[in-house]
């Protein structure tokens, strides 16, 4: 069998031309697959060609400055940085960037706890969250009122998406529920800590009474729901837990649905009375933004832009 070929975070950089907290932030984003060994990332040649052939006819530098991070500086009067990796928030920064070309829209590609803290340290103005309490069956609000304790907020919808298993297609080891994780021959492939899908983990191993340590795979991390699902489409694990919708953009995988989140954007209420905020939520409630993002499939968009909790 020969062996793949495979890169360290430096290496890329260099291949690329770009620095290595670059490369970093693309993996984050989930636009470069990466797998970890212990504290170590790798990037396999085949993924790093694949990434290098589909920027062909795109601007590299441009989609580099996406990548500036959030943590660098406070937001300005005039700015927008905003902390989630979806797709839609792509969509709505193209759609804010017609309405008011001056304001900065900036994006820091962190999951949804690390967002709540920095809106909390004052470093981002807006995050994206889908944390799931377990003990409310709701989501984001206790997260919220507990990692933003003083602080008054608006939590306005984005959409509804599914989360549910990754596995081979196929699903050989016949992974449908959470207890399935804890089988000795099952290799999971999981999110950094902090992200949506590795806290709806956490909250059902510790309602069904699994310790972590019996899962296989617990701490092989990636930096986001395409990365997970690339990994087990690459044979590096059985099964990995994220959105549908990036089930379909992997080849030589199955979705395996298993919970209906809410995914919601967190503002300062006293930022909601802004120009670019009140551009921001009317961009979300308007038809043109949810046709476009209808048009991708796996998005339920019935309370799209609608406030539905405050603190």
């Amino acid at each position: 069998m020969t062996e793949t070929i495979s890169y360290t975070p430096d290496e890329v950089s260099k291949i690329l031309k770009i620095s290595r907290f670059t490369v970093y932030e693309m993996i984050k984003r989930g636009d470069l697959a990466a797998y970890r060994i212990g504290r170590k990332v790798r990037v396999e040649a085949p993924d790093l060609d694949v990434y290098i052939k589909n920027s062909k006819g795109n601007s590299l530098a441009a989609s580099i400055s996406e990548a500036r991070p959030a943590e660098a500086a406070s937001p300005v009067d005039d700015s927008i940085i905003l902390c989630g990796q979806d797709v839609i928030l792509d969509i709505l920064a193209r759609h804010l960037g017609k309405e008011m070309p001056h304001v900065r829209f900036l994006r820091n590609y962190v999951g949804s706890v690390d967002g709540l803290l920095a809106l909390y340290r004052g470093t981002v103005n807006a995050v994206t969250a889908h944390l799931w309490d377990s003990d409310t069956d709701t989501y984001n609000l206790p997260y919220v009122r507990r990692f933003l304790p003083g602080h008054h907020t608006l939590i306005v919808n984005l959409a509804y998406r599914i989360e549910g298993f990754y596995v081979h297609k196929g699903n050989p080891k016949n992974l449908m529920t959470w207890e399935d994780l804890s089988r000795p021959s099952v290799r999971l492939v999981n999110r950094e800590p902090g992200a949506g899908a590795r806290v709806l983990l956490d909250e059902k191993l510790r309602m069904l009474n699994i310790n972590h340590k019996s899962i296989i795979g617990y701490d092989h991390e990636q930096m986001s729901h395409l990365a997970v699902a690339s990994a087990v489409a690459r044979d590096q694990a059985d099964v990995g837990v994220g959105i549908e919708k990036v089930a379909q953009q992997v080849s030589g995988i199955d979705f395996i649905p298993l919970q209906k989140e809410r995914y919601d954007l967190i503002i300062r209420r006293e930022d909601s009375e802004k120009p670019q905020f009140q551009a921001l939520l009317s961009i979300l409630r308007s038809q043109t933004f949810r046709n476009e993002v209808q048009g991708l499939g796996g998005y339920d968009l019935k309370h799209t832009g609608n406030i539905l909790g405050e603190t």
